[in-house]
């Protein structure tokens, strides 16, 4: 082959060897960012399902806590209610105790 031939040659393999380098790294930024947006995708997803079972954890404290609060509550009203009880039985021996007190003051000075 002629010295002129080569120099062609080797110019056509350089400029075919830079189009496949640059081949490859568009299809290497093109890999790269279809890999960024599938990362990105996965990233969305998993913060998504942790806002989701945070919601859960969330709404099953709230109704515990509910519920405990509905107990405490109720407990109250049950303490309040004998205490009005007691009261009111208190009540019936106070009166009963001012009188006979006061029946003796009577009794005492005649």
């Amino acid at each position: 082959m002629p010295r002129p031939e080569v120099l062609e040659r080797i110019k056509a393999v350089e400029n075919e060897a830079d189009e496949i380098l640059a081949d490859a790294d568009d299809e290497a930024d093109a890999i790269v960012a279809e890999a960024r947006e599938e990362a990105e995708t996965i990233v969305a997803e998993a913060r998504e399902e942790a806002d989701e079972a945070a919601e859960e954890r969330l709404a099953a404290a709230r109704e515990e806590l509910d519920s405990e609060r509905e107990e405490i509550v109720e407990d109250g009203e049950r303490r309040r209610e004998r205490l009005i009880e007691q009261a009111e039985q208190n009540e019936d021996e106070a009166v009963a105790f001012v009188i006979e007190r006061f029946e003796e003051a009577v009794n005492a000075q005649a």
